[in-house]
């Protein structure tokens, strides 16, 4: 290995394959596709944007993505709302001006069954806020209505809930109980709730992630599903592959040990790279388009990592020193898909337009 010194349920379809069933910078914007087929359950993240928006121009690929492969998914979760507490019991959901009711409508026609549940992102919350809700019935009821009201609105099957990690780990009682109360108002409405979680161990160590067993074990019941972000291993001083299978693994069988819940989970899986520079240190995402046009540039010797289970190369360049790129490829795909069909989990693929076209071909 090459280091640097620097600082969905899913159901079998005749003809196919088994399919089975959070990131880089927070500034990107991501969605989620979920994927269904074959026994177990999958989900699948995709992130795209909205060609009337420049900060999510950059990746409009997944919008047609999401039209010509949509019958391999469960649920697509489009990122285009913010809900925030503008004072006592009010409450405003933002970015309704992105949503695209006729995207909406094309995908389901071609995708029949198909769920539509945007990411709902509890933006610029201060602590103080979201002690305020959860002590508060009241205010609780409030969020509840504004969220439910929206979804029917705008036709929504529910949402995926972005929330959990702004507090430390003792503040996690009373926000199990607002999210307890926020799953049976989406269910009372027919909606569904799903929840973004962090990997349950942390990176690099043995140590718990910042959600646990504990915290399992009382929502697990309540919420339909839990987007596992089991990508972004390494950091910048320590480059190395996206996900390590053998972390993937350790994330689901120490939040679920007894695989009691195991359905519900939603196994992140990334169809992004990552490049890391020896001159300039540092990470980069790198998706299809680069990715290509690195190989064609360059024509690098692929090398296979066989601990971490992932496709790697070097490559220099002129001025630039050199770089070592980790990108999924169908191999590396396919071990994760056995993982996720011999854990019983599903899939979060992160994200819709970054892959490269054929790898849903494995799905």
């Amino acid at each position: 290995m090459w280091s640097l010194s620097i600082a969905a349920t899913v159901q079998q379809r005749p003809g196919r394959g088994m399919l089975l069933g959070t990131s880089w910078a927070t500034s990107l914007r991501w969605a989620y596709g979920a994927l269904s087929r074959g026994g177990s359950r999958a989900l699948c993240s995709c992130r795209w944007a909205q060609p009337f928006s420049v900060r999510h121009q950059w990746n409009s690929h997944g919008y047609d993505v999401a039209k010509v492969f949509g019958g391999k998914f469960t649920h697509i979760s489009p990122v285009w709302l913010q809900i925030k507490r503008r004072g006592r019991e009010l409450f405003e959901v933002t970015g309704l001006h992105d949503v695209d009711q006729g995207w909406m409508r094309t995908v389901r026609k071609q995708a029949k069954g198909l769920r539509i549940v945007p990411r709902l992102l509890f933006e610029g919350w201060s602590h103080e806020d979201l002690r305020s809700v959860w002590d508060s019935e009241d205010e609780i009821e409030e969020l509840t209505k504004s969220m439910v009201q929206v979804a029917k609105s705008q036709h929504f099957d529910g949402f995926v809930v972005e929330v959990w990690g702004q507090l430390p780990g003792q503040e996690h009682i009373g926000l199990i109980h607002m999210l307890t109360h926020v799953a049976e108002a989406l269910h009372q409405a027919q909606l569904l709730a799903i929840l973004v979680i962090p990997p349950a161990v942390i990176p690099g160590t043995d140590q718990l992630g910042a959600f646990t067993l504990k915290e399992w074990e009382q929502l697990a019941p309540v919420l339909d599903g839990f987007s596992l972000m089991t990508y972004d291993y390494p950091t910048a001083q320590q480059p190395g592959p996206n996900a390590p299978l053998s972390w993937v693994r350790s994330c689901v069988q120490v939040l679920d040990p007894k695989a009691r819940w195991r359905s519900k989970i939603l196994l992140g899986l990334n169809f992004y790279g990552s490049e890391y520079s020896a001159s300039r240190g540092g990470r980069e995402p790198v998706v299809g388009t680069r990715y290509i046009q690195t190989l064609k540039e360059h024509r690098p010797q692929m090398a296979w990592d066989s601990q971490a289970a992932e496709h790697y190369f070097e490559y220099k360049k002129s001025r630039g020193g050199r770089h070592i790129v980790f990108y999924p490829t169908l191999k590396s795909l396919q071990v994760r898909l056995e993982l996720a069909k011999e854990l019983g989990v599903g899939l979060s693929i992160w994200e819709l337009g970054q892959g490269l076209d054929y790898f849903y071909d494995l799905l």
